[in-house]
């Protein structure tokens, strides 16, 4: 029970903070726009990332370190692609608002495209090389202190992920009140613009201060 609920808090721990997955997840629950296949999707990343580095994989990213340089730059590219996309929308503005009539939900969730939605949560998920770091070197390698009660570990930590996710997600839709005019959406826009490019550069920053 200890290590379930010492998983728990470090799963916590590392999760609840501002990223470009977060940050994400927030937007779509503000919209409430297939939150639930994004919420889905980003917990189950999550417990398949804890699972294989509690499994042991953690040791091999640690023996070959190039495989999260790659994600790095990957992640990096995106990210920035993302925030000038964002920031270009803040800039032009949509002339979209936020409705929160059960009519509206349903023409936003018909309007909405579900594929383009799915490939950027996965992007953001896995192309991100801090989710490694976290997820799979970080509770991987404390999860082997844990010994034969490392899975109890692992399963605090997937479940504070799903936890997280879901009222992430979810939680969101209590922001709509205030999110109901173009004005503050592109204010939004704006936030999550500065937030991603900050993002990506922090990425590739530790590689030229290192070199």
């Amino acid at each position: 029970m200890l290590s379930f609920l010492a998983g728990l808090g470090l799963g916590l721990s590392l999760i609840v903070a501002i990223g470009a997955q977060n940050v994400f997840i927030l937007r779509q629950g503000i919209r409430r726009e297939h939150v639930f296949a994004v919420v889905v999707i980003c917990a189950l990343s999550d417990a398949v990332l804890i699972v294989v580095g509690v499994a042991g994989l953690g040791y091999l990213l640690e023996s070959m370190p190039w495989l999260v340089d790659v994600a790095r730059w990957f992640g990096a590219a995106f990210l920035l692609g993302y925030g000038l996309l964002a920031a270009r929308r803040a800039w032009r503005g949509a002339g979209e608002a936020l409705r929160v009539s059960n009519s509206d939900r349903a023409d936003a969730a018909e309007s909405s495209r579900l594929i383009p939605v799915i490939f950027t949560v996965l992007a953001l998920t896995w192309l991100n090389p801090h989710v490694y770091l976290d997820t799979v070197l970080m509770l991987g390698s404390i999860a082997a202190t844990h010994g034969e009660e490392r899975w109890l570990f692992a399963a605090g930590a997937v479940v504070a992920s799903i936890v997280w996710f879901v009222a992430l997600g979810y939680g969101a839709r209590h922001l709509g009140r205030w999110l109901n005019t173009p004005r503050a959406w592109r204010m939004l826009d704006g936030i999550i613009a500065v937030i991603m490019i900050l993002i990506a550069v922090s990425l590739v920053v530790p590689v030229f201060a290192g070199g």
